[in-house]
């Protein structure tokens, strides 16, 4: 029953295509890191951000998987 209650973008991340784009919670659970470090590797350009709206920030899933892959390999 708990399965149910984790957000689908962050349950389905691996079956996402690089396309798509996620919010900030999926960002933070995949990284393991918290807002304030989401934010400031966006100010240090780790991290690009993609606004669909004024107050829609989201994060593309390929660039995420392309830091992933990095952090992997460092």
């Amino acid at each position: 029953m708990l399965r149910n209650s984790i957000n689908p973008a962050l349950r389905d991340f691996d079956q996402l295509p690089n396309s798509q784009h996620v919010r900030l919670p999926v960002v933070k659970a995949i990284l393991g890191i918290s807002s304030a470090t989401v934010w400031r590797m966006v100010k240090a350009k780790q991290l690009k951000t993609h606004k669909f709206t004024e107050r829609t920030t989201t994060f593309n899933v390929g660039e995420l998987r392309a830091l992933l892959a990095t952090k992997a390999e460092g």
